[in-house]
């Protein structure tokens, strides 16, 4: 049996990927970053083994984005998905569905996937209750951190999924 499929799981880093969840994206096999990425660089800072999914949040427009900018940000999908062992991954912002994205209306739009992934809130969470799963990895720059940055880790083969939240603390921060 192969080993997991190792993906990390971001958000809403306005412009700012905090240096310790871009080293751990390093040991991963895929990024998804959610939204709100505001800026080519945060891009080009996540090195995972296989590819970077992204899509486009609320502050990803281009008059928010460097003006050299202005196509990488404009090619950015609303919603995407990552095919893994085991099921899919479905990605949007979430800002469509308004300030707290429901829960339940993210399963019903989304009742074909394993996960839906959204970002737009800055709020950590981990929804199991039932399926399709519903997270939200938190903050993963500076702002509106919650706690401090964050991300999540999914790990995700033919038979089990796992998912493991980390956080860095303020007082740690770069």
């Amino acid at each position: 049996m192969s080993d997991p499929i190792k993906v990390s799981i971001l958000s809403d880093t306005h412009g700012y990927l905090d240096r310790r969840i871009a080293e751990l994206v390093r040991g991963c096999d895929y990024a998804i970053h959610a939204g709100d990425i505001m800026g080519a660089h945060v891009l080009e800072q996540l090195h995972p083994r296989k590819a970077v999914i992204a899509v486009a949040g609320n502050n990803d427009h281009p008059a928010f984005w460097a003006s050299d900018e202005a196509e990488i940000v404009s090619a950015l999908p609303k919603m995407t998905d990552l095919e893994l062992p085991g099921g899919t991954v479905r990605i949007e912002h979430g800002h469509r569905l308004g300030g707290f994205p429901d829960h339940a209306q993210l399963r019903w739009d989304h009742a074909e996937v394993k996960l839906v992934v959204y970002g737009h809130t800055h709020k950590r969470i981990i929804d199991q209750q039932a399926e399709p799963w519903v997270v939200n990895p938190g903050a993963a720059g500076r702002e509106r951190t919650k706690g401090g940055p964050s991300c999540l880790i999914l790990h995700a083969s033919e038979t089990e999924w796992i998912i493991e939240t980390v956080l860095f603390t303020d007082s740690e921060a770069a």
